[in-house]
């Protein structure tokens, strides 16, 4: 019985290419074992284990020489966030500069781009789009109110506690300036009309879809994360409102049910009624029916100061 000498612990519990196992010192003999699957040209990994997307995606990459992750797989590895038809992980987008080959690989959509200094980042070892290249990358798929609401997670301020950051990933300024840097991009014209309709303040896209919403009905602009003291920066806050009329939304997703959250949410869903003001909140079934039934409640609201008025015109048509 031939003794099958042990993977390098680098390796036993991932997928790996051939570089890697020669700059280990793995004999090419030792990847023809039953404990090892070939995953494809250059690849090998761990037999009978399962990978998630982000170790095929780093695999992928460092076996294709030149490449890095783009498109909806920079977006699922960056959480921008997706609509539900895209990012089911089957294949890894990889893309290239147009001088070197298209990537003709089982499991890989090739893509060849003209990309600048500044447009590639890396993450955990991967290289992957930028998250306003991989916005830009993108325009032209998406339809143009998931595009304004991913726009919207580029420019929003970040919370450090939980993302490791305390910058957005850009400003409106810089992705003018990154659209006017790629003139003949597929879907440049989207992501400009996208950029006029982005806002700072939306923490989620069900958020940034609530306020187009209600400018669709031809109410007025909402101001985002509403303190009910403007004044205090601790004062309890709603996901958007009307100070004016005393009117504040909040949009309660997945991160709301949590214990603590929740304790949080009611704290301030009391200020905000203790204080007199016509308080709304919403959810995934009211996100379902387009807020409609929300926004028929908003108009039908009568503020303590003055009266809610519909703006002139309609912004119906974002798709």
């Amino acid at each position: 019985m031939v003794r099958i000498v042990p993977l390098p612990e680098e390796l036993n519990d991932r997928p790996f290419t051939v570089y890697e196992s020669r700059v280990l010192g793995v004999p090419p003999k030792r990847l023809r074992a039953k404990d090892v699957s070939d995953g494809g040209r250059l690849i090998h990994l761990p037999a009978g284990r399962d990978f998630e997307f982000a170790e095929r995606a780093r695999v992928l990459a460092a076996a294709t020489p030149g490449a890095w992750v783009s498109h909806e797989s920079a977006a699922m590895l960056t959480r921008l966030g997706l609509p539900p038809w895209l990012g089911d992980g089957v294949s890894v987008h990889l893309s290239k500069p147009h001088e070197l080959p298209r990537v003709p690989r089982t499991g890989v959509t090739g893509h060849r781009v003209r990309v600048l200094p500044g447009e590639v980042a890396e993450i955990d070892g991967i290289p992957v789009s930028s998250p306003p290249r991989t916005w830009l990358d993108l325009a032209h798929q998406l339809p143009l109110q998931y595009l304004i609401a991913m726009g919207d997670q580029l420019i929003r301020m970040p919370r450090p506690v939980f993302e490791g950051r305390n910058e957005p990933y850009a400003t409106k300024e810089r992705l003018r300036l990154l659209i006017r840097q790629h003139p003949n991009m597929k879907g440049v014209e989207k992501a400009r009309l996208a950029l006029e309709d982005m806002r700072v303040g939306a923490d989620s896209f069900p958020e940034t879809f609530l306020r187009l919403a209600m400018l669709d009905a031809r109410l007025p602009e909402p101001e985002l994360q509403l303190r009910l003291d403007p004044d205090d920066p601790w004062s309890p806050s709603a996901d958007l409102g009307y100070r004016r009329f005393r009117i504040a939304v909040q949009y309660d997703g997945a991160p709301h049910l949590t214990r603590e959250q929740q304790t949080r949410d009611n704290r301030r869903d009391e200020a905000f009624t203790s204080a007199g003001w016509s308080y709304f909140k919403v959810n995934a079934d009211d996100l379902a029916e387009g807020f409609a039934g929300l926004i028929a409640r908003i108009k039908r609201s009568r503020p303590t100061r003055g009266h809610l008025r519909p703006m002139p015109g309609s912004n119906m048509g974002r798709k």
